[in-house]
């Protein structure tokens, strides 16, 4: 699964997640791309599970990119541990995707395969999504 090779900090805050992409909101890549309509954290296994969902349908043609990156630590204490004595330890990664993030982009494929493949990748995601073309 995705996370980062090293990072600065170990731990970091949970912070605001506001406004819209203004940055990755365009696709760059591909012919098609997913893009997300909400904000939310998209978790490392999610953006995995989505991945595995596209490759599956395409049967491994084409060329899919990945436009997130799970960056962000999310720490989580114990079961039945009683408050206080610090912050837990990383549990798992996500990224931070805002309205108009382009999650996804697939091409080199057929245009009705890249968008059922797509549709299949947006159940295995929390956010309302729409499909794209350049």
């Amino acid at each position: 699964m995705l996370a980062p090779k090293r990072a600065k900090y170990r731990k970091q805050f949970r912070d605001k997640i506001k406004g819209i992409a203004l940055k990755g909101n365009a696709i760059a890549f591909g012919s098609w791309g997913l893009k997300s309509l909400e904000s939310a954290w998209i978790t490392a296994r999610q953006i995995e599970a989505a991945r595995r969902a596209m490759t599956h349908y395409t049967k491994r043609g084409g060329r899919i990119w990945i436009r997130i990156f799970p960056h962000k630590p999310v720490s989580k204490k114990p079961a039945e541990t009683r408050m206080g004595s610090g912050k837990g330890d990383i549990d798992h990664y996500v990224a931070i995707v805002k309205p108009g993030t382009v999650i996804f982009e697939m091409g080199a494929v057929e245009d009705d395969i890249a968008k059922e493949a797509m549709r299949l990748a947006s159940h295995k995601l929390p956010v309302k999504t729409l499909i794209i073309s350049r």
